[in-house]
């Protein structure tokens, strides 16, 4: 597919929004979360869109080279269809693999009128591949087998490679036992971190994820789907990266499939007032797609993650269709999944995709409509 599928160099392509902002190494941090103390990239009003570049840390690690031009060389890329961006990120910027991170986040954005208290609300309008193909890597003892895999205790990444079907992108793996067979997955593109800053002057860690938003890997923020965050400074200083071709729930083996995306996003302040109103006290990411309302626990037990969902789906039934308590918990369990966001980000997230139409009779009667029982 290298060669054929246009290649979105900085600057080049379809760029939806008025607003563009380009992964630069002025643009972008590398392995840390911006803090309250960091100056922003952009500045726009609440309601506008903005078109970010953002950069996958896969083939400017250290244990790759730190060399684009020669990681996805080896693999048969030509050097005209390595990102420009990524190898200028790689040669001007440096992480501490000890104590940093592996993302790369292009940010903050400063958005005007956002307070605490607020929520900052992200529109995912579009998300464009910029290259055709990407990488899924474990490394390092992580991963749900953590200890088991990679047997070698060195990296494994598998160079996947991107190619068009009649129903769409696949992502393309070859089976290495000598035959011509291969295994192919749809692509469902999206942004595994999504955050507003902390207050204070620590930049945090950009792997784990926590109210702040950040590495959450819900897979089903994509296009369409709407990322509710509280806002925890003046500005809220959003930024993204971390950029996905495809990923399963759990996200096993450390990494999905992680290649570079043009991601255009709306960001709108929702003001504490109306936020109440709509959702209660929201005090970590909540997504919601044209079907689901999808409130989330994060913790460092994956149990305790499970229960802190339970908890946050139970007020957000309250707050918003006035359940009681018991009822609530008796809907939960008979009609919604708790679904295992990743296990690999130091803090486990689960997620909750609560069915809005389940609640079209509650919301007309409390529109002053008929509710109905039949």
């Amino acid at each position: 597919m290298v060669g054929v599928m246009e290649i979105l160099q900085p600057g080049v392509g379809e760029i939806p929004a008025a607003h563009y902002l380009r992964a630069t190494p002025h643009t972008v941090l590398w392995g840390r979360l911006p803090c309250e103390t960091d100056a922003t990239v952009l500045s726009i009003a609440s309601g506008e869109s903005v078109t970010i570049d953002t950069v996958s840390h896969e083939g400017v690690l250290e244990d790759q080279g730190k060399d684009p031009i020669a990681y996805f060389g080896g693999h048969g890329v030509p050097a005209a269809s390595v990102l420009e961006d990524a190898i200028a990120i790689a040669a001007s910027l440096a992480r501490d693999p000890e104590s940093d991170g592996p993302h790369v986040v292009t940010g903050p954005i400063h958005v005007e009128g956002a307070q605490p208290g607020d929520l900052l609300k992200i529109t995912v309008e579009r998300l464009q591949p910029r290259v055709p193909y990407g990488v899924i890597s474990n490394r390092h003892g992580k991963g749900a087998l953590a200890g088991l895999l990679p047997r070698a205790l060195t990296t494994m990444s598998v160079f996947t490679p991107v190619e068009q079907r009649p129903e769409g992108l696949v992502g393309v793996l070859p089976v290495t036992d000598g035959g011509p067979r291969i295994v192919e997955f749809p692509l469902a593109p999206f942004l595994g971190t999504m955050g507003v800053a902390v207050a204070g002057n620590e930049r945090p860690h950009s792997v784990p994820p926590g109210s702040h938003g950040g590495n959450i890997d819900i897979n089903l923020l994509v296009e369409g789907a709407v990322l509710y965050l509280p806002v925890q400074v003046a500005g809220a200083l959003a930024y993204v990266g971390d950029p996905h071709f495809a990923q399963g729930d759990g996200e096993v083996a450390l990494t999905a499939l992680e290649a570079s995306l043009r991601a255009t996003l709306r960001f709108d302040v929702v003001p504490r007032a109306e936020a109440l109103s709509e959702f209660g006290e929201i005090t970590g990411p909540l997504v919601r797609t044209p079907e689901y309302l999808v409130p989330t626990g994060l913790d460092p037990d994956l149990n305790e993650a499970m229960r802190r969902c339970v908890r946050a789906a139970l007020s957000l039934l309250q707050a918003r269709w006035s359940l009681e308590e018991h009822l609530a918990y008796a809907y939960l369990s008979a009609a919604t999944d708790f679904d295992i966001s990743q296990v690999v980000d130091i803090v486990c997230g689960v997620h909750a995709r609560i069915r809005e139409a389940d609640f079209r009779r509650v919301d007309r009667g409390r529109d002053g409509g008929e509710a109905g029982t039949g």
